[in-house]
């Protein structure tokens, strides 16, 4: 939803009726996650994509439909279907689409969801997908600190709102199942919690060329840049254009600070790319302590074993050791900085997906996974 969003808000505040397809849960090799959206706007726009070009002829005819009747519905789209073939899903997965139509009257917090989404502020929208007609379309948004709305019950409220800030605190989209009243053993209400977690962070130390190419491919992937180096004469906006942030500061002092201040998590990406020990070792001993998604380091393998010497001089346990990503990316036999920036984020991005980096055409079975590591 978020890559819609700007459009979406933009109809909502025109007073437009727009028909919303989301993807609510997938198997196999559905080619979108739960969460991509595709809009229909009265004049016929369509915006954005639910499988990649494969159903979308079909969930934007529903969405024309829903937008007519007021009706939403839950489709299922897949090769277990009949006309799989004739909605073209051939890629072997099965998906479902929850279709809608958003208006002001229909969901009056959009524009408040939209705001926070903006400035950072984590938020989350939960919607009853499948359930009785007197719930279906529910929709209940929460903060984590406040809620809007309600889902038709007040012991499900509270119920969902436990869970949902869970899922909301990890960043992660997913359908959960309760009972009428909340009840989480049973399975009569199907709800999507959709969360608007801030941008994961990718911290970057060294003010170096292959940090710049890092930077640029980490903020293409979606990341919340930051580059960090001692030295201001190498730190600066103008070398690091995609960085959202460019600080000059030791690096093991800084990341100190922000873990201080609770600003980094579970999903923070952490890329040490000095590989000079008195900026490496201290910060690398923090790094490895810190509960983080990923700690890479550039460096040779000469370099490798003498940093690992190093931290273990310093206290660094085997156990935190083998977190350490070293040296730094898969093996692409990347050369530039540019190549070299790609190979850590496939490593990244194998790592949250628990993909193994060998070449899809030499393998077998599926090529998505369903659920990040």
């Amino acid at each position: 939803m978020r890559e819609v969003l700007p459009d979406l808000l933009r109809w909502w505040q025109e007073g437009q009726t727009v028909g919303v397809g989301t993807v609510v849960a997938t198997w196999r090799s559905a080619p979108r996650p739960a969460g991509a959206s595709m809009l229909v706007a009265g004049d016929g726009t369509a915006v954005g994509s639910v499988s990649g070009g494969c159903v979308e002829g079909a969930v934007y005819e529903l969405a024309q439909s829903v937008v007519e009747d007021g009706t939403p519905v839950l489709q299922r789209y897949g090769v277990s279907d009949d006309d799989a073939f004739s909605v073209g899903l051939t890629c072997g997965g099965i998906l479902d689409v929850y279709v809608e139509s958003i208006s002001e009257q229909s969901f009056p917090e959009l524009g408040e969801v939209a705001a926070s989404i903006q400035a950072g502020e984590p938020v989350a929208v939960v919607t009853v997908v499948a359930g009785p007609a007197d719930r279906l379309g529910r929709r209940l948004v929460l903060w984590p600190d406040r809620t809007a709305g309600s889902l038709g019950h007040a012991r499900l409220d509270d119920a969902v709102c436990d869970d949902a800030r869970g899922l909301l605190a990890a960043g992660r989209t997913a359908t959960v199942h309760y009972g009428h009243d909340g009840e989480r053993r049973g399975d009569e209400l199907t709800l999507f919690v959709s969360s608007y977690a801030p941008p994961t962070r990718m911290l970057v130390f060294g003010a170096i060329d292959f940090a710049a190419a890092v930077a640029r491919v980490g903020k293409f992937l979606g990341h919340a840049v930051t580059v960090c180096d001692a030295r201001p004469v190498f730190a600066t906006a103008k070398r690091f254009p995609d960085a959202d942030e460019v600080i000059v500061d030791w690096p093991h002092r800084y990341l100190r600070a922000q873990a201080d201040a609770g600003l980094v998590d579970e999903r923070t990406i952490i890329c040490v790319l000095t590989h000079d020990p008195k900026f490496d070792v201290p910060l690398l001993a923090v790094a490895l302590r810190l509960p983080v998604a990923y700690v890479g380091a550039m460096g040779s393998r000469r370099t490798h074993d003498d940093r690992l010497e190093r931290l273990r001089e310093v206290g660094v346990t085997e156990e935190e050791l083998a977190r350490l990503a070293s040296p730094i990316g898969l093996d692409l036999g990347a050369r530039t900085p540019e190549e070299t920036a790609i190979s850590i984020a496939a490593e990244i991005v194998a790592l949250r997906w628990g993909g193994a980096g060998r070449r899809l055409a030499a393998e077998d079975g599926p090529i998505h996974r369903t659920a990040a590591r």
